[in-house]
């Protein structure tokens, strides 16, 4: 997107409700919050982060054996 793209759309933005405007106001402010995050995720991560959540089927895990594990971890 270039930034002409990015000024039309932010124009735009003052045309909608205050209600959304501030709602798209705050969701930039939390990009500008992430952004400055010194975590990040490797390449690897990032992609069994999206091996995960593709996954139509993934594991489970009942309460009691959650707090069994953690127990376990000293949680």
């Amino acid at each position: 997107m270039t930034r002409d793209q990015v000024k039309r759309v932010l124009d735009r933005v003052l045309s909608w409700p205050q209600q959304r405007q501030e709602d798209a106001a705050e969701m930039l402010k939390l990009i500008e919050e992430h952004d400055k995050s010194p975590h990040r995720l490797s390449d690897e991560q990032s992609a069994e982060v999206s091996r995960r959540l593709a996954d139509k089927n993934p594991p489970t895990l009942t309460l009691a054996k959650l707090d069994e594990r953690l127990c376990r971890l000293g949680v």
